[in-house]
């Protein structure tokens, strides 16, 4: 009983040696920081005046990598979330194989497909790049498919060269 008497004295020592070890180095005797918050406007700003600064564009659309260029749907929703379109999905199509870029209009939202055709600089004639598939079950206003052809796209490519 003697030895375990000792052992929980000599353990006790320790830990009161670690504690006053411990606690002489939590203490500070350096320079005080001062401390500055920025001054906030007056009236916060409400979501209604952003909105009214960088409107979102009515138009929903949907970006397909169909040329398999990693990442590259995300750069396009990149650049057309900044000229304010809603983008609501990014993701591979369902194959690799498309050689031009194209846009689908999916319901009667037209001025929506101009808006967006202009922004890629795409001519609203040109069936090449511009096919009209409306399709009431598609919850989307718009599709792009990326097409192998993308580096002729001059608002990407000045994009990515940014």
């Amino acid at each position: 009983m003697g030895l375990v008497n000792t052992g929980i004295a000599v353990m006790s020592l320790l830990l009161v040696a670690f504690i006053f070890s411990f606690s002489g180095r939590q203490t500070q005797s350096g320079v005080p920081i001062e401390i500055k918050f920025p001054s906030l406007p007056d009236t916060p700003k409400l979501a209604l005046d952003i909105y009214e600064e960088n409107p979102v564009f009515e138009v929903e659309i949907e970006i397909l990598n169909g040329c398999g260029e990693p990442g590259l749907a995300a750069k396009f929703s990149d650049l057309l979330r900044k000229k304010q379109v809603d983008v609501v999905r990014s993701e591979n199509a369902d194959h690799f194989e498309y050689e031009k870029t194209i846009l689908i209009q999916r319901n009667e939202n037209v001025e929506g497909m101009r808006y967006v055709a202009d922004a890629l600089g795409f001519d609203i004639e040109n069936n090449e790049h511009i096919i009209t598939s409306i399709d009431p079950n598609i919850d989307v206003d718009l599709t792009l498919i990326i097409g192998k052809d993308y580096h002729s796209i001059s608002p990407i490519q000045s994009y990515l060269n940014y």
